[in-house]
């Protein structure tokens, strides 16, 4: 095969590779995964009312990814939790849940993609009470309900779970389904690839090329 065809059989493989894992190709959650979640939450205890919401959450999987809208207010006087001092702060509380979070996120594909401060200013807010100032905002994208599940009812998020509580005053956290999503993963990644293998394909294998003859 010429440098040529082996520069973009290259590329196409490392982009369909990337797809293949960045993708949920599942379909639905079957009637058999949700009930096992279902039976996994009831026993951690679940409240009522958000074990009736994600029940419903799991039935209308439609198999495709999602993103996790989070609104959060964090706590500024937390309360005391086992295995930190009496000067620990929210940000110590919240790190030590995402130390559990942040390897569940990756190694399935899910990951934050974006992160920002409040400006402590409600522009617009309508029917909630105390919903006017937050301190920080973030998306998080799932590869499908499957893996949210997965990391929802993993061992270790139920003693993490409390950690979060206590860093936070408030927080609002809803998932919504992308209708344009531009800065998907996937996306990019075929365009940066696509950008560098013409650049390489235009320019260094010419000049490789040449400097050979």
């Amino acid at each position: 095969m010429s440098a040529r065809g082996l520069l973009w059989g290259a590329a196409a493989t490392v982009w369909l590779a990337f797809t293949v894992w960045y993708t949920d190709f599942g379909g639905p959650l079957t009637e058999a995964e949700i009930e096992a979640a279902l039976v996994a939450l009831e026993r951690r205890g679940m409240e009522v009312e958000r074990f009736d919401q994600f029940e419903r959450f799991l039935r209308e999987d439609s198999g495709e990814q999602f993103l996790m809208v989070n609104n959060i207010d964090m706590n500024e006087d937390p309360p005391p939790m086992p295995g930190f001092g009496p000067d620990a702060t929210a940000e110590d509380y919240s790190n030590h849940y995402m130390e559990h979070m942040y390897p569940q996120l990756l190694s399935r594909a899910c990951h934050p993609i974006f992160v920002g401060s409040g400006l402590g200013v409600g522009i617009d807010v309508v029917g909630i009470e105390g919903a006017t100032e937050w301190d920080r905002a973030a998306l998080f994208r799932y590869k499908s309900r499957r893996a949210f599940v997965e990391i929802v009812t993993h061992p270790d998020m139920g003693a993490r779970h409390a950690y979060k509580h206590a860093s936070l005053v408030k927080t609002i956290a809803y998932p919504v389904e992308p209708g344009l999503y531009v800065s998907d993963l996937r996306i990019i990644l075929f365009l940066v690839l696509g950008l560098l293998t013409v650049v390489v394909d235009a320019y260094l294998l010419p000049f490789l090329a040449k400097r050979e003859s």
